[in-house]
């Protein structure tokens, strides 16, 4: 799958520090210890719809965290993958007249323009699961041949479904540490199905979705004629490109549980290894009016719309940026305007010909943003840079230059 093209990264003098970040599995803020190279997996879109400021503020975090790591010293090897195949999308595209195939691709496409325009560091492998269906099927049976996974009868079909028997991971529950209460309100509504007859575990996830009529479905050896279920995609697609216990598994907090929590058993059965990922580190859900942003509720703020009414997309990010995180948050006029403000006096103080030091404020910025993606204090710090730059002037030629590159390579923005 074709990503985005690499934005340029300029150099800075220094080095950035050890980046920590909050691991959902253990609740607290810890240290990452990647090697050389760091390896980073984020759950990508379904592509049934327009990208809107949920998905953004993921992947601009996830971005982040990344830059934060190039900055420290690392490589990046980063996968993202895209859920191009699956039932909201299916659904979505039988609502419109459209093929599932053409919908998707649209949706991809448009993704595209947007996280080029935020100035997104494209991930190294962008994987769809169509293109991953052999990984995926190979995972199947290998979860087949441990006796792990287990076929339930389906009148809809001449092949059985195949769902994974979460017994066999005696640690299951802790990417989440949920209680099972928990885990069975919110089941149904994030896709599974735990009124299944035939299942052992009302939370037993589906791997395999046998063949329906009118539904896409692939051959493949030694399983039915069908077609992924969600969770073992990102299994297998992770295990494949970074392999097991790679350093971060990120994405949204509404995928902690079932979508990461699954993933990472499904692994941790398959390969008799554990953990999946050292770090788990999740998105706060962003909102609009007070109420959560989702396509379900057509409440969506589009970053494609936004910058069609010609909204600068550094500004978008300066209003992603200025939230922290671990945060939820609501997507406001105010907030927009807030960004494009600031923006307005950074492009301002960058500009003059001589300037105040920087040598402290890049620091600050490099310190905030390592400790567990502080971006709001690294806003801050440049703010009170600027206001210096602005009111009392400066005596340095280069130092705004300077300044301007850590910008652009620490927090992604182009000023």
């Amino acid at each position: 799958m074709i990503s985005w093209p690499t934005p340029f990264l300029p150099a800075v003098p220094g080095t950035g520090h050890p980046v920590q970040v909050f691991d959902t599995a253990s609740g607290e803020v810890r240290p990452l210890t990647p090697g050389p190279t760091a390896r980073m997996y984020v759950c990508g879109i379904t592509p049934y719809d327009a990208t809107h400021m949920g998905h953004a503020a993921t992947y601009v975090t996830f971005d982040v965290l990344g830059r934060a790591l190039r900055d420290a010293g690392h490589t990046v090897e980063y996968v993202q993958n895209i859920t191009d195949v699956d039932d909201p999308l299916i659904e979505r595209a039988e609502r419109d007249g459209v093929r599932w195939q053409d919908l998707a691709t649209r949706e991809i496409a448009l993704f595209r323009e947007d996280m080029t325009a935020l100035a997104v560091i494209p991930p190294d492998h962008y994987v769809g699961v169509v293109e991953s269906i052999e990984p995926v099927a190979a995972a199947v049976r290998g979860l087949l041949t441990t006796g792990a996974a287990y076929e339930v009868e389906t009148a809809e079909s001449e092949g059985n479904d195949l769902y994974l028997d979460l017994a066999s991971d005696e640690g299951f529950g802790s990417v989440s540490n949920w209680t099972r209460d928990q885990m069975i309100e919110v089941f149904a509504e994030r896709g599974g199905d735990p009124d299944r007859a035939g299942k052992r575990d009302a939370l037993d996830p589906l791997l395999w979705r046998s063949a329906r009529d009118g539904e896409p479905s692939w051959q493949v050896d030694g399983l039915p004629t069908g077609r992924p279920g969600w969770h073992i995609e990102c299994t297998a697609i992770a295990l494949e490109h970074l392999g097991m216990t790679f350093d971060v598994q990120g994405g949204g907090t509404d995928l902690v549980f079932p979508h990461h929590e699954m993933s990472a058993t499904q692994a941790v059965v398959l390969t008799k290894e554990r953990p999946f990922a050292r770090t788990y580190a999740h998105q706060a859900m962003v909102g609009l009016d007070g109420e959560k942003m989702s396509k379900s509720k057509g409440n969506l703020v589009l970053v494609s719309r936004l910058r069609a009414d010609g909204v600068d997309p550094m500004a978008i990010r300066l209003a992603l940026l200025s939230q922290h995180y671990r945060t939820e948050w609501s997507w406001t006029d105010d907030l927009l305007a807030q960004a494009q403000a600031r923006l307005e006096a950074w492009r301002s103080a960058l500009s003059v010909n001589a300037a105040p030091a920087t040598d402290e404020v890049i620091e600050q910025v490099r310190r905030h943003v390592a400790d567990d993606l502080d971006t709001p204090g690294a806003l801050a710090a440049v703010d009170r840079w600027a206001k210096e730059c602005l009111t009392r002037g400066g005596r340095d030629a280069t130092s705004a230059g300077v300044l301007a590159r850590a910008l652009d390579a620490v927090l992604g923005v182009r000023v």
